[in-house]
């Protein structure tokens, strides 16, 4: 690996490394076994970014999805945030590129760099080079509401009615934040339950860019907590984000549903 100046670097780099291994284990397995390529794509990813950290940043925790939660990370100044495979359902499923890799990193209180790897679709967003945002949404175009594609929350289906919204179904959490990141969709908001790293490093990222990202009642969204569970987040276009809260707040009997992987 080569030598890395700073933390943007690290959370790009490795987040590109691990996508790259990732896509060789498809390319070498197939999906002739999904469960199986989902659980070596896990383990690939997270030994892959575990190790590279150990050997980079030997002074700092690390909370994973995939590893155990060492309490040690609430007494450290620095904690990187990982999820080694967001979005496990697509990457076992030939052709779709909705899937990513999380590098984040949370320094005294705050999310300090952060990369999001798409590595079916060749790319990696991260806080080294924020995506550059067009200054105004194209006049008379319909808003679009990133969703999951396997379970959109009724209240955002809710919502897109009431905003004459269309709704752009899509994998892993990462991408959704990413679409909007790339003008493919304005909003992305999810309140069916969440973890830290599903979204540290697309928040990151969307926050360096100069997106809006908070929970869906507009208060700030807070890292290496004790108990990971971060339940909704809202992210979109910063003029977006008023309206958004408040239509949110006025529409708001939410999904009861409990905290799930991804979204």
């Amino acid at each position: 690996m080569k030598s890395i100046r700073d933390d943007h670097e690290v959370a790009r780099d490795l987040a590109t490394e691990a996508g790259q291994l990732l896509m060789r284990l498809r390319a070498r397995h197939g999906f002739a076994e999904p469960d199986v390529l989902r659980t070596l794509g896990d383990r690939t990813s997270h030994e892959f970014l575990f190790s590279a950290l150990g050997r980079l940043r030997p002074s700092d925790a690390v909370l994973s999805e995939e590893g155990a939660d060492d309490p040690a990370r609430l007494r450290s100044r620095r904690v990187w945030i990982i999820d080694p495979l967001d979005g496990t359902r697509e990457f076992a499923e030939p052709g779709r590129t909705d899937w990513a890799v999380h590098v984040a990193l949370w320094e005294n209180g705050e999310l300090a760099a952060g990369a999001v790897a798409l590595p079916a679709q060749g790319s990696t967003l991260s806080t080294v080079d924020p995506p550059w945002l067009p200054e105004e949404r194209p006049a008379g175009q319909r808003l679009r509401i990133t969703v999951s594609r396997t379970r959109p929350p009724a209240f955002v289906q809710r919502m897109a009615t009431r905003l004459g919204a269309e709704l752009v179904p899509m994998g892993s959490a990462g991408a959704k934040i990413c679409s909007v990141l790339l003008g493919m969709a304005d909003i992305y908001v999810h309140a069916g339950g969440q973890y830290e790293w599903d979204s540290a490093a697309p928040v990151a990222v969307a926050r360096a860019a100069g997106l809006h990202a908070s929970r869906i009642d507009g208060t700030e969204l807070c890292y290496n907590e004790a108990d990971p569970l971060l339940p909704d987040i809202l992210v979109c276009r910063p003029e977006l984000s008023g309206m958004l809260l408040a239509s949110i707040r006025d529409g708001a009997d939410l999904d009861s549903a409990g905290p799930h992987a991804g979204g």
